[in-house]
This record gives C-alpha cells, structure tokens and sequence, in this order.
C-alpha cells in the first residue's frame, strides 16, 4: 500500500509555479473510469511530450501530459484536475515526486487519494505511450541485404567473405571460400569477430595469417563498397 504523504496547502500553493503547475477546472462526475482516449504525443524543442488518459474521478477529470528527453521525465504539466483545494495543493507534490522517481510509482498525497490514484494512471499511460513510440518495434523493419565480396587468391587460397547486413549495420560475415590451414581457421573467428565490433574492414591483421588476413580484408572492403 502506498504511503501518504502530507500537504501543507498554503506553502505548497506558493511553489506551484516552479513545477510548471497550470491548474484547469473540471466539472464534477461520478464515474471512476478511464475515458479511452488515447495518448497523442509530439516532438518539441524541449523533448517528447505526450498525453496520457482522462480519468474521470468522482471530483472532476486528471490528465497529465508529461515531457520527455528520452527515457527522462523532464516536465509534467496538469491538463485536467478538479477544482478542489486539496488537489491544488497535491498536484506540485505529484509532480516533484513524479521527477525524483521517473515512474509512476509514487506514493498517494494525503487528503487527496482519489486526486493521487488518477493521476497515477494517467502519468503511467503517457509513459507507457512514450515507450511504445520510442521501442524498435514502433519503427520499420531495416531490410537485410546479403552481400558477397570478391574473390581474392592468395598463395595460400582463395579467399571470399560474404556479408549481412541490417540496413547500414554490419551483423554478420560468413566465409564462402578460405585456406585450408589451421592457421586460417583459427584467425577467422577473430577477423569476424573484428569486423562486428569495426564494422568495417579497418581491423588488425591476425598474427600467424597475415595472407588471409589481407585477402579477408580486401573481399570484405569489396562487399562493404558493392552495398553502397
């Protein structure tokens, strides 16, 4: 169970400017559900800002709307909050917690319960919108393209890499044609492991296969260039 904190009206009332608090005047419902609105977000100069739900509470509507740098709560406005005087002295108490912890897991004001669990909701709601929009999975999928390099012949062998990549980014290099020699096998998983973390062809010769290297190197260059 969350712990209360307690709110002293008059000297909260007088910091309210410095948490950016705006308040807003709703009307008086009876409802306690979540109106599905969904989350609109936008991109500003000041970072991510996103809107989370209206939950109508039976002392009016909450609704935040939080800016984000990042992953970072850096702002978190009130959109909507009844016009209760206990709830004007929780808002910038929400609002400073809300900034020391980053999440939506803060404790109830005391005096202002109902006022506490909605803005909760909505605060989580923008935060949870912010996530999805920021996730790999919101974005399109980088197209893979398989490359294969040039052969090179050496007077060891020839040598041929082929590569994947994910959009612009190395993810993984397959040797097609090699020496048969142990020291060639014993520096190929070096040079592949190399080129992932490079992700290019301007990585260090392996010492005892220094043909294969420069042949790895050269096909690699190859592949890197026909992808364009």
């Amino acid at each position: 169970m969350k712990r209360a904190i307690p709110v002293v009206a008059l000297s909260i009332a007088g910091l309210i400017p410095v948490w950016r608090y705006e308040p807003s005047i709703g009307g008086t419902t009876t409802s306690t559900e979540s109106v599905t609105t969904p989350s609109a977000s936008s991109t500003t100069a000041s970072g991510t800002v996103v809107k989370g739900t209206t939950l109508n509470t039976e002392k009016g509507p909450v609704q935040v709307q939080v800016t984000f740098d990042g992953d970072k709560i850096t702002a978190v406005k009130m959109l909507q909050q009844p016009n209760h005087p206990q709830t004007t002295a929780a808002v910038p108490v929400l609002i400073s917690e809300t900034l020391k912890a980053q999440s939506a897991d803060i404790d109830t004001v005391s005096g202002a319960t109902i006022t506490s669990d909605a803005y909760r909701k909505s605060l989580q709601a923008a935060i949870d919108e912010n996530q999805k929009s920021a996730s790999p999975s919101s974005s399109p999928t980088a197209t893979s393209q398989v490359v294969a390099g040039s052969t090179v012949n050496t007077e060891k062998g020839p040598v041929q890499v082929q590569v994947t990549f994910s959009g612009d980014e190395i993810s993984a290099v397959k040797l097609l044609q090699q020496p048969d020699h142990p020291q060639t096998t014993a520096a190929v998983p070096v040079l592949v492991s190399e080129t992932l973390k490079a992700q290019s062809a301007d990585i260090d010769t392996v010492s005892g296969a220094t043909i294969t290297s420069d042949g790895y190197r050269e096909s690699l260059q190859a592949a890197i260039d026909a992808k364009g």
